[in-house]
């Protein structure tokens, strides 16, 4: 058996198993007993998982138990770093957020202290809070890391409910899948399984959508041992998960490429096939619906009556699969036996659909005939459904006037088209450069009246605008009315927009006249393209009176407007005066600060945007990425490389940061701090994944625009980096670039560097 990595060992002692430090003995008799105990073949779910699962909570205690002692081994969860969490200290940074902003610390503490009293209860919020809170709890837990989020929410009686511990879950697997460091990918599945444990501890059920990502990504790296040491957690935490489990496990077999395994489980199918598990079988059926194993696939077909699958979606798995394995014959009989039994039509059209289009290799034109072929040869009529999944097809396949063909063929026989696939063609044809179709489009629209809404209407504005028709625009807006529909501002904001990014001034005042004759009230999106592009201080002034005066509240978007348009006027001091706003939002005054420090740095005013941004800094709060990127860019003075250095540590984004990082390695060209770029080029180089590309992006970031400045003492510093990379990194440059480099040299009239 292949297995990419082994971590069984590493799970049982990477948080700190006594055994793991006493010695190498004891390391291994844990790993061996785990082994026994979760790796056996007799624990396979093939083998003894064909049975209803128990109801028992004991089995589950005691399971939860045995592995805490191994994970743990009755000790808490690490916090990240190895740092202890204070978590009053934490809740005072905290203490502006909106539903603690009326409690006061003293309190909080107090509740803390009733709460460990307490049982845990979930929290129920309405949407907005719940969406509010999501967002909390995945900016703290990028902070913190998952474990001490919980303990921190725990505290203040605040614990994520299932989509909260998702998310955790989802933001571990992103980091075991993003490295190639072992011992971190095992600590990131350390903390699922705490994340497991404490779902467990406050009631909440372990569903497929938490424990979906650990088991795919186990799958993907074939890490076959702690797929089962994993699948017997989630069972006993939650027994109704049997027959899912079946189609994971199904799915491990085939990466790991086990015949004996898939084979074992076929044929365990058939030997039991009078027994009630049909849940399982159908489990496992779909997973070989998913690979090309075309014997295992009509075998169990054999056995299992594809018309008792728990859905019809489901259903419509396996005839995708008689598809891309061009089993018609299978396909038609299947077909026919759900004519003969009386199924519901419309999900015989469906399943015609799902197997029309996932035939290989053909074009869209017999795809339509196939459908249509076997319609008439069971005297079924497609649905919207099965229609739609043809225009879908047709659209991945960028056949854009068959999808408006289909459209108009399923509307003539009295069938409605959704707004989804609506928007999927409009995506299509901006995709495709074929903007001109917006004509089409919109007159099939109004000569069905089919349903569609604001986003239908922008979408097919920008069709337009790209063809450089605002007056199709235009008359596009006026014919609204024959559809009993009003344009919104954002229609207009959408034609606005692309006037000014032209440049054009004259035709966005059109637009405002053309808003005003349709009687359509501005919004808060409209202020803001006014004031951003206003070219004198007395526009600004004006649009920013008439928002007020109109009674819309000013969004963070129309401070920043401000902020950019008075600097684009010149009035930096006016520029800044702008946070002093007593209407700004208090939860988006950091946003419209670090606005500000990007635009002050941007016109020259680095040290007073370096002010602003220490005052964001000591207020709890980071700067966004692109901000931090702008402070990066227009520091050139000397004696600056420990702050651009404690800058870059600040993004987490990857793309930011390359850029970044090749922006410093700039500045320590130009400032000949060669030891640094060479720490640099190294950084990179642990990120890339290969040498190849870490000298491809320096060319393209760094050393490009060095040949381009000819600046004889740069060229001089870029030579000697280029030698101290290859000599203590191993990097070299291809033959194109090397030769790039000496044709700069030579142009500066430097032959020592040439040399």
């Amino acid at each position: 058996m292949q297995v990419r990595y082994s971590y069984v060992r590493r799970l049982c002692s990477v948080l700190g198993s006594p055994s793991a430090k006493r010695g190498t003995t004891k390391t291994q008799s844990s790993s061996s007993s785990l082994a026994k105990l979760f790796v056996d073949d007799d624990s396979t779910l093939s083998s003894l998982k064909l049975k209803r699962p128990s109801d028992s909570g004991d089995s589950s205690n005691g399971v939860f138990k045995h592995i805490s002692s191994i994970f743990y081994a009755d000790k808490s969860a690490k916090k990240p770093d190895s740092e202890e969490i204070d978590g009053e200290k934490k809740f005072e940074n905290m203490s502006n957020l909106s539903w603690l902003s009326s409690v006061s610390q003293s309190n909080v503490l107090l509740q803390w202290k009733e709460q460990s009293r307490k049982k845990k209860q979930k929290c129920v919020f309405d949407f907005t809070q719940e969406s509010r809170f999501q967002k909390l709890v995945e900016v703290c837990a990028r902070i913190l890391g998952p474990e001490a989020t919980i303990e921190l929410f725990g505290k203040v009686g605040r614990e994520p409910d299932v989509k909260g511990y998702n998310t955790l879950v989802e933001m571990c697997i992103d980091k075991a899948r993003g490295t190639d460091d072992k011992d971190i990918a095992i600590q990131e599945l350390g903390k699922v399984f705490n994340l497991f444990k404490s779902m467990r501890e406050q009631g909440l059920e372990l569903q497929e959508q938490t424990y979906r990502p650990l088991l795919l990504y186990l799958i993907d790296m074939c890490m076959v041992e702690e797929f089962q040491f994993f699948c017997v957690v989630i069972e006993d935490e939650n027994p109704s998960s049997v027959a899912r489990l079946g189609y994971y496990e199904m799915l491990m077999w085939l990466k790991d490429n086990n015949e004996e395994k898939i084979q074992g489980i076929c044929d365990n199918i058939a030997e039991n096939k009078g027994e009630d598990t049909s849940d399982i079988q159908e489990n496992y059926l779909l997973a070989l619906c998913e690979s090309e194993r075309m014997e295992e696939i009509l075998k169990l077909l054999e056995i299992i009556d594809i018309k008792n699958l728990s859905s019809a979606e489901s259903v419509a798995k396996v005839f995708q699969a008689l598809g891309r394995l061009l089993l018609e014959p299978v396909a038609e009989k299947f077909l026919l036996d759900f004519k003969t039994s009386d199924h519901e039509a419309d999900n015989i059209t469906d399943f015609i659909a799902s197997y029309a289009v996932s035939i290989p290799d053909l074009s869209v034109k017999d795809v339509i005939k196939k459908f249509k072929d076997l319609h008439q040869r069971l005297e079924v009529s497609p649905s919207s459904s099965s229609y739609e999944k043809l225009i879908l097809h047709s659209c991945a396949l960028l056949k854009v006037h068959v999808a408006l063909d289909i459209v108009d063929e399923m509307c003539e026989a009295g069938l409605t088209l959704s707004t989804k696939v609506l928007h999927s063609i409009l995506q299509i044809c901006d995709d495709t450069s074929e903007y001109n179709l917006v004509h089409r489009i919109f007159s099939t629209i109004h000569r069905y009246n089919l349903e569609s809404n604001d986003e239908t209407f922008r979408s097919m504005i920008d069709l337009f605008l790209k063809m450089k028709d605002i007056e199709g625009a235009y008359k596009m807006l006026d014919d609204l009315g024959k559809l009993n529909l009003k344009p919104s501002p954002g229609m207009y904001n959408a034609i606005l927009e692309e006037c000014f990014r032209e440049k054009n001034i004259s035709d966005g005042v059109r637009v405002l006249e053309h808003m005003q004759c349709a009687d359509v009230k501005p919004d808060s999106q409209t202020f803001s393209y006014l004031i951003s592009n206003s070219e004198t201080e007395e526009d600004i002034v004006k649009y920013y009176e008439e928002l007020k005066q109109s009674g819309i509240v000013a969004t963070k978007q129309i401070f920043m407007a401000l902020v950019n348009a008075y600097a684009a006027c010149g009035q930096l001091e006016k520029a800044k005066k702008v946070i002093l706003d007593p209407l700004i939002p208090p939860k988006s005054l950091n946003q419209i600060k670090g606005f500000l420090v990007s635009v002050l740095a941007s016109h020259g005013k680095l040290s007073e945007a370096l002010v602003i941004y220490e005052e964001i800094k000591q207020s709890g709060h980071k700067l966004e990425a692109k901000e931090v990127t702008s402070l990066i860019e227009h520091t050139h003075s000397e004696g600056e490389l420990d702050r651009l250095l404690l800058l870059l540590k600040e993004l987490d984004d990857t793309d930011y940061w390359n850029d970044a990082c090749c922006r410093i390695i700039l500045y320590c060209i130009w400032n000949k701090h060669l030891s640094s770029a060479v720490e640099l080029c190294n950084l990179l180089k642990d990120k890339f994944q290969s040498d190849e590309q870490v000298m491809e992006f320096l060319f393209d970031k760094v050393f490009s625009l060095i040949e381009e400045s000819e600046e004889s003492s740069h060229l001089h510093t870029c030579s000697e980096l280029l030698s101290e990379i290859k000599d203590k990194l191993g990097l070299l440059p291809s033959h194109k670039r090397h030769d790039s480099l000496l044709c700069a040299c030579a142009n500066a009239t430097d032959l020592h560097d040439s040399e």
